[in-house]
Formats: structure tokens, C-alpha cells, sequence
């Protein structure tokens, strides 16, 4: 397993649309569980990501991975002022009555 997640390295990403993410710097390792947990990108498009600040890419998000990385998601646009680390967007909250 560790020869197979260090082939992920240097990979490019591209979101379900097809718009190059960046490049996969390093991996996010689950270490008590013993699992990737997602994928580091530096440099990122800035067209997607404010100022290209690196983003962390949870491996749920990940449709395929072969001479590239596709994802399944990603958010239309990652701002600066946020945690560098896209997050998947929450459920809505069950509207609570007065």
C-alpha cells in the first residue's frame, strides 16, 4: 500500500468539470487507522482557489485516479480568509421554531 499511495504524488487534480486543481504535493495520512486521508495540493489554480493558497482534498472527493486525479467534487471557489482546507459542504441544520 505505501508504494501504491506514494504514486500518488506528483499527480495533476481536476475537478468533475475538467479545470486543472493543481498538483498533488503530499498525502494526508490517517496514521490510526492506517489510511490516506486526503491529498495535499500546493499551488493551486487560482481561479479556484483564492491567492492559491494549498488546499487539503479529502479522498471521499475523488471519483478516479489514473495518469490524473478526478474528482467527484470540489467547491466552485475556495476563499483565502477560510481554513486553507476545502470542506464539503454541511447538511442544513433542521430550522428550529421559536
Amino acid at each position: 500500500m505505501q508504494e501504491e499511495a506514494t504514486e500518488l504524488i506528483g499527480l495533476q487534480v481536476y475537478t468533475p468539470n475538467g479545470i486543472f486543481l493543481g498538483t498533488v504535493n503530499n498525502l494526508v495520512i490517517d496514521i490510526e487507522n492506517k489510511k490516506v486521508d486526503g491529498l495535499f495540493i500546493s499551488e493551486t489554480n487560482p481561479l479556484l482557489v483564492e491567492e492559491s493558497k494549498a488546499v487539503n482534498v479529502p479522498y471521499r472527493w475523488i471519483q478516479s485516479v489514473g495518469d490524473v486525479v478526478l474528482l467527484k467534487y470540489f467547491p466552485k471557489r475556495v476563499a483565502a480568509g477560510k481554513k486553507a482546507a476545502a470542506k464539503a459542504p454541511a447538511k442544513p441544520a433542521a430550522e428550529e421554531s421559536d
